[in-house]
Order: structure tokens, then sequence, then C-alpha cells
């Protein structure tokens, strides 16, 4: 099992940043992605970003590209979101997620490539 712990939500106004942390504990060596989703009020959890556990790749859906940037510290098993230019659409709870199957030429963007999932924490930008 691995148990994901999301922080760093809260309010910022547009054009405002504030950067997320996810931080992966129990059997953190069977992690092979790992990635964020958002869901906003009245809408279905969609996919943010992702990267690959051990190569570092990464992938953004194309609402965020540009803005956020995902990163990673193996060293401390924590997984980071970026976001800068921050807009009132991206308000919604974010979504820590990690996946331990490999799927060839997946780019992890798809709610069931992940096992595991954290609490979620809320971000609102203000207009």
């Amino acid at each position: 099992q691995v148990q994901l712990v999301e922080s760093g939500g809260g309010l910022v106004q547009a054009g405002g940043s504030l950067r997320l942390s996810c931080a992966a504990s129990g059997r953190t060596f069977t992690i092979y992605a790992m990635g964020w989703f958002r869901q906003a009020p009245g809408k279905e959890r969609e996919f943010v970003a992702a990267i690959n556990w051990s190569r570092g790749s990464t992938y953004y859906a194309d609402s965020v590209k540009g803005r956020f940037t995902i990163s990673r510290d193996n060293a401390k098993n924590t997984v980071y979101l970026q976001m800068n230019s921050l807009k009132p659409e991206d308000t919604a709870v974010y979504y820590c997620a990690a996946g331990r199957t490999y799927y060839s030429g997946s780019y992890y963007s798809t709610q069931n490539e992940y096992n595991y999932w954290g609490q979620g924490t809320q971000v609102t930008v203000s207009s």
C-alpha cells in the first residue's frame, strides 16, 4: 500500500501562484508514475499533470501547459505541482495519485491508471 498526503492548497488571486505538495509513504518503491487531477464543483475529475517516477518525464493537460509544472523529489518521496498565472477556472479540489503499473506508451492521463489517491486539497482562485 501507498499513502498520499497533499498540502499547499489555499486562496489566491487571479494571476498568483501556489505550490502543491504530495508526500508518499509506505511501499513507495512500487510507484511507477504520479499525477495530479482536479475536480471543480459540478464537474468530473480531470487530469492535470503526470510524471514518471524514475525518469522524470512529464505530461500536461492542454489547459495548464505553460503555467503548471510537475516535479518530484525521489529522496523525499514527494511530488510537487507549481501553479503559476492562476485563473478562476483553476478553482477545484486537487488530488494526488500514484500508479504502480507500467502501461506501454501511456501518458498516465486517465484515472484508471492510478491505484492510490490522496484526500485532496482545495485551491480557490478569486477574480
